[in-house]
């Protein structure tokens, strides 16, 4: 029956990748409310397909935002049902002088689609589409029972999609869900990613004089703010990058000798010449690979205060202000983390400042799945039939908030079977997506879900 379908993906692909472009032509900025008509093309797009490669019941759900499009197919008796996650927005493709094609007209260059979306997330949502129809149109039907959930809010935080899940929580319920919306490790090799940190962080400013001072009149009397936030962040993390929050380590599960084998038979990005550093710096007793996949941190992502142009300005700042985020993994809970912070920053706040503390409201856990599930097995073994080459297991550094709700809410596996790849340039101009994954994807996605049908 694959070797069907498979045919059916290779004699069309030109069609199937004209229809990828007029995808990806749609401008689906969800953050712009300009593109708030580009975003529901983005959706009736979906929703168009969905109907006539011929599921049972689609559905746009209307939110305040954007809408959320809803699909099932449910005649595979006796079969698992699978819930299918993507999303079809977008970031903004500014600036745009920087980008070599225009960002909605997509263009292969170099055996790559180049146009925003092409990785995240629209390319990887339509190929699992396409293979949807692949088998429709061979086998007249799909090999197990699908729902279907393609959100537009996903790169402005999933508010709508978190409610919905809350409140119609039956609607979207399967066995397991399947995510693309991540990548491999490098072009080419077949990853499967069976852990994301989770996320939380806080933005503190320090006040000190009501307005910049003159700094040869009152230094020495007065403490400089952009000083007293100096001394504070140093007392967050030692030189060992061990953070030194009381209870930041609680429930931290070690590393352990198995998964610690996992992650050294991985594929290492060369971190001194991919980002130009003169030596990695991870946290003391573990790789760098080790740091980034499956150890917490903290880290500051914005600081700023006093003169910032050209020359001297001989002031005490009023204020100085940081932004922290921390990447989590399982056995911390972000809420308590902040707390910990909070109290950390309010004890060792320095004398002679007062401090003001916004907390990031968007916060996620961290998970993971056992790589040695069956369903996550079965996905590595699809990888590797498609791709020819050994599949490696990994932790990634990064966190998709939805994939702790779909965990919350219905404690079954997630699947993270992504194919973007590390020169994609999520989020950044010239986006691009590989051929190789776009073909080499789908014959996974035909062997995965006919292999999970008979679970």
């Amino acid at each position: 029956m694959t070797d069907k379908v498979v045919q059916y993906l290779q004699d069309n692909r030109e069609a199937l990748l004209n229809r990828l472009y007029e995808f990806l032509s749609i401008p689906s900025v969800s953050t712009d409310s300009e593109h708030k008509e580009d975003v529901k093309k983005g959706a009736q797009f979906v929703a168009d397909y969905l109907t006539e490669i011929g599921f049972d019941k689609v559905e746009v759900m209307e939110t305040d935002k954007h809408p959320l499009v809803f699909g099932e197919w449910m005649k595979a008796e006796g079969a698992p049902t699978a819930l299918f996650y993507g999303h079809y927005d977008v970031q903004p493709a500014d600036p745009y002088e920087e980008w070599k094609s225009e960002p909605f007209k997509p263009e292969v260059r170099n055996e790559r689609i180049y146009a925003r979306g092409s990785s995240d997330d629209k390319g990887q949502v339509f190929m699992h589409l396409a293979v949807f129809e692949a088998f429709m149109n061979t086998t007249g039907e799909l090999p197990l029972n699908v729902k279907v959930c393609i959100e537009g809010e996903e790169e402005i935080g999933s508010e709508n999609l978190t409610q919905i899940l809350k409140e119609q929580k039956d609607k979207f319920a399967a066995d397991f869900s399947v995510i693309s919306d991540s990548g491999m490790v490098e072009q080419g090799q077949p990853t499967i990613t069976y852990g994301l940190k989770g996320f939380t962080g806080l933005e503190f400013t320090l006040n000190g004089p009501s307005s910049d001072l003159h700094s040869g009149m009152y230094g020495g009397a007065v403490r400089n703010p952009a000083m007293a936030m100096a001394h504070l962040l140093t007392s967050l993390k030692n030189e060992e990058e061990v953070v030194t929050v009381d209870g930041f380590y609680d429930g931290v599960e070690e590393l352990s000798a198995e998964e610690r084998k996992l992650i050294k038979e991985v594929p290492g990005e060369d971190f001194v010449t991919s980002t130009g550093v003169p030596e990695t710096t991870p946290e003391k007793g573990f790789t760098a690979k080790e740091h980034t996949m499956a150890r917490p941190t903290m880290e500051i992502n914005g600081l700023y205060s006093g003169y910032q142009g050209e020359g001297t300005k001989t002031i005490i700042p009023s204020a100085a202000t940081a932004k922290i985020t921390c990447r989590l993994v399982p056995g911390q809970d972000p809420d308590r983390i902040q707390d910990l912070i909070v109290n950390h920053l309010e004890t060792h706040v320095p004398a002679g400042v007062t401090i003001e503390i916004t907390r990031e409201p968007l916060s996620a856990k961290a998970y993971k799945v056992d790589p040695e599930h069956p369903l996550i097995q079965k996905a590595a073994e699809s990888f590797t039939k498609a791709f020819e080459k050994e599949t490696v297991f990994v932790r990634m550094g990064g966190s998709i908030p939805v994939v702790e709700l779909i965990d919350q809410l219905y404690k079954h596996p997630v699947v993270l079977l992504g194919f973007g790849t590390p020169e994609d340039g999520l989020h950044s101009p010239n986006e691009s997506f590989p051929l190789e994954s776009f073909d080499k994807g789908m014959e996974t996605i035909v062997y995965y879900w006919n292999s999970v049908s008979k679970s």
